[in-house]
């Protein structure tokens, strides 16, 4: 039986470029408080497309979809999901609201995953949700030839209940010792939670929510207003090839936490560039719209869509971003790309 032991294995892993990035977090996070402090009324606008981000690229990497607007009204509360994704896409969107909301009083106990577990699958009538695997589970992987083929064997089911009691009181134990930092603990959880796969069904959901759920508790709230599912989504394929690293020897003790960690904290570090990004937008006073529209596109290397440039100024309207793009078009600054539902746009370099 695997022993979970975060202590022993912390100081493996501070090598000079993974305390780099924990360093570099840690002053984000310090910036954020002050920007929070600040401007919380005007940051608020990024929850909303935060929640979106998340709700559907969570569910995206699991082949789970729906048109984007359905998707919005589902996040939105709009309309009643439909189809099983649609009813599996409202879970996410509960239990998502959940940690966002009341993630001072979600510890991390066994009871408390199944309890989320639970939710993610109340719209959709099946009886796996809160309940771990009842079967043995294999993670496969599929080739450019359509092969399959085994890539971990995960805990089995009967060992399932008590491996997750132990994972927990672990990470909680390692989490009273004030020389380890949180953040590093979160994906030596995440690893082992994922290597365990305690599910028939919605492990990868659940990994990404328990992601935001711990960096909440650990006082990281930029998953609040920058989606790290997405990020996820965008780096995918290095994702699962930091897992594989990670997770080989898992079962043994002998795998090295190291290339997740370093994945993971990459993510966290990539989420604070883009929240710094976009409050100085939102937040920054002698900016107007057209100009705020103008510093996007200008701050952005290669094409971006109308569609990309809302999203990062998501109080200004359409008509307003529209105006500004045919201003900035007409003026040279701004290269139009394409046409249609194509069109992008690029900032003229040639010009600076």
């Amino acid at each position: 039986m695997r022993n979970y032991d975060f202590i022993s294995r912390y100081d493996a892993l501070l090598s000079p470029d993974i305390v780099a990035l924990l360093s570099q977090i840690h002053e984000f996070k310090g910036e954020q408080a002050k920007l929070m402090a600040a401007k919380e009324d005007t940051l608020i606008q990024l929850v909303e497309i935060a929640k979106i981000q998340s709700t559907e690229a969570s569910n995206k990497i699991e082949g789970i979809y729906t048109s984007d607007e359905r998707l919005k009204k589902i996040v939105r509360e709009k309309t009643m999901p439909k189809t099983r994704g649609e009813k599996e896409i409202a879970g996410y969107r509960d239990v998502l609201a959940t940690i966002h909301e009341s993630h001072d009083y979600i510890p991390l106990r066994s009871s408390v995953i199944l309890q989320l577990h639970r939710d993610l699958y109340k719209y959709s009538g099946f009886s796996i949700g809160g309940h771990y695997k009842n079967s043995d589970n294999i993670i496969e992987e599929t080739d450019a030839a359509g092969n399959k083929a085994v890539r971990f064997q995960p805990v089995p089911a009967w060992e399932t209940s008590e491996d997750m009691d132990r994972l927990c009181a672990a990470y909680d134990k390692a989490l009273r010792d004030p020389a380890l930092d949180p953040l590093l603990l979160m994906p030596m959880f995440i690893l082992d939670f994922l290597c365990i796969h305690p599910f028939n069904d919605g492990n990868g959901r659940m990994s990404r929510l328990l992601t935001l759920l711990l960096l909440y508790r650990a006082g990281y709230a930029v998953g609040k207003y920058i989606s790290i599912e997405r990020l996820i989504e965008t780096s995918e394929e290095t994702y699962y090839e930091a897992l594989q690293e990670s997770s080989a020897g898992w079962h043994e003790g002998a795998n090295d936490y190291a290339p997740f960690a370093r994945y993971m904290l990459g993510i966290v570090a990539a989420a604070y560039r883009e929240f710094d990004s976009r409050a100085q937008l939102l937040t920054d006073p002698e900016l107007s719209k057209p100009d705020r529209v103008r510093e996007i596109i200008k701050g952005t290397l290669g094409k971006i869509t109308k569609a990309e440039v809302m999203e990062k100024c998501p109080d200004i309207a359409q008509i307003t971003v529209q105006r500004a793009l045919n201003e900035l078009v007409k003026s040279g600054q701004v290269i139009k790309l394409g046409g249609g539902r194509y069109t992008a746009y690029t900032w003229n370099r040639e010009r600076d």
